[in-house]
């Protein structure tokens, strides 16, 4: 790998996983928190929210209509990361346990987390997601701080760095590349197929932090997903980023050629087993995968359950049973999605869901805009949004 190749390596990861998710995350999140803790009106869903745009339809076909697609985008990206995330846990509790992966497995531990965020999710967003977000954030500062005392701690802070630099420099770049001239399939493979997956996330993480941000600003809620969402992504990026980066440049670990013949969870092995006290370094690996997609997979039962849901307030949550439900339906769109096996069907299926809810995402902007000129369209009502008048010519 050439030096070049490995900066930019290290800077598409930053570019990925940085501002422009949470900033699709952002994107339905006012629109949802404003006719939910602002005008009160009934309802938890995403045709409530696009109240602006279908006005007295939205409890008709119309409104069915939006949520149903919301549905539809939300199982699917869900079931992205199951098709992901299943096959790594499974290799690494095979490889640590002496357990030969199988199709068998699979399930095994697919029904492992189903308990484990089901059980998150009948006990409610207040105390079994809250549980296992707090566990979650301490697992992963400690594995995170772990990776940086023994690893190359100058590397990875020039890494992150220089990789901050070059996305900021080439973000516009980035964002539009193409490569028309060369064919190479990366930007479809990677960027295109990445933007997918938050798009289909974006509905499940607006209505989540939605029902999170009652007493927020409108700004605290842009700052706290923008900059610390992003923030966190880019702090965890460059540390594992840069540790395994390191081992491919030092000769360490050919980390490219085990990705290439092995795959990902294979080169996740490999890179851990490079760790002092690899065994234990692993099993809490195991441990933040499981958590990481059980809080994933909960909130998205939970938030499934409220677009499902009819004339449920912000303040309110849905049935128990409506959210286990879900939690099983979800388990079952990941068991076929990872029989179907390989990367391909995931990215596939993650595009199909992602663009019919691309018009939905412009509809909710499209309403908070009308329900804000609404709102404010007195010359009275216009001061309640100024912080502070700016100073005439003179004074």
């Amino acid at each position: 790998m050439s030096h070049e190749a490995a900066e930019w390596a290290l800077t598409y990861g930053q570019f990925h996983w940085g501002v422009t998710p949470w900033a699709f995350y952002c994107l339905p999140s006012i629109p949802i928190a404003y006719p939910m803790f602002v005008r009160r009106n009934p309802g938890v869903r995403l045709s409530v929210a696009a109240g602006g745009v279908l006005g007295r339809h939205v409890d008709s076909r119309a409104g069915v209509l939006l949520d149903s697609v919301v549905v539809f985008g939300v199982v699917g990206g869900v079931g992205t990361s199951l098709g992901l995330a299943v096959p790594l846990v499974s290799k690494l509790v095979g490889g640590q346990f002496g357990i030969e992966p199988s199709l068998g497995l699979n399930p095994a531990i697919l029904a492992a987390w189903t308990a484990l965020f089901g059980g998150s999710v009948w006990f409610g967003l207040s105390k079994g997601i809250k549980i296992l977000s707090d566990a979650n954030v301490i697992l992963a500062i400690l594995l995170l701080a772990f990776t940086f005392i023994v690893g190359p701690k100058l590397f990875i802070v020039n890494g992150w760095v220089n990789s901050l630099g070059q996305m900021t420099a080439n973000f516009i770049h980035m964002s539009t590349w193409t490569d028309p001239v060369g064919g190479a399939t990366f930007w479809k493979d990677g960027t295109v197929f990445y933007w997918a997956w938050w798009i289909a996330d974006a509905p499940m993480m607006g209505l989540f932090v939605a029902r999170i941000s009652r007493g927020r600003t409108i700004g605290e809620l842009i700052v706290a997903e923008l900059v610390w969402g992003s923030l966190g992504c880019w702090v965890f990026f460059a540390i594992w980023g840069g540790y395994a980066m390191n081992l491919q440049l030092s000769g360490t670990l050919d980390v490219a050629a085990i990705l290439s013949s092995d795959g990902f969870p294979a080169t996740v092995q490999a890179i851990l087993g490079t760790m002092p006290r690899s065994g234990l370094v692993t099993i809490v690996f195991i441990l933040l995968c499981f958590i990481f997609l059980a809080t994933t997979l909960d909130s998205a039962a939970y938030v499934l359950a409220s677009v499902t849901s009819r004339k449920l307030s912000g303040y309110q949550g849905p049935k128990q049973s409506i959210r286990v439900s879900w939690a099983l339906i979800l388990a079952a769109i990941g068991v076929v999605l990872i029989q179907l096996g390989g990367l391909k069907p995931v990215q596939t299926s993650t595009i199909v869901v992602a663009l019919p809810l691309i018009p939905v995402l412009a509809i909710l902007c499209i309403s908070l805009l009308r329900w804000m000129n609404e709102d404010f369209s007195t010359e009275e009502s216009r001061h309640h949004l100024v912080v502070k008048q700016p100073a005439s010519p003179g004074e």
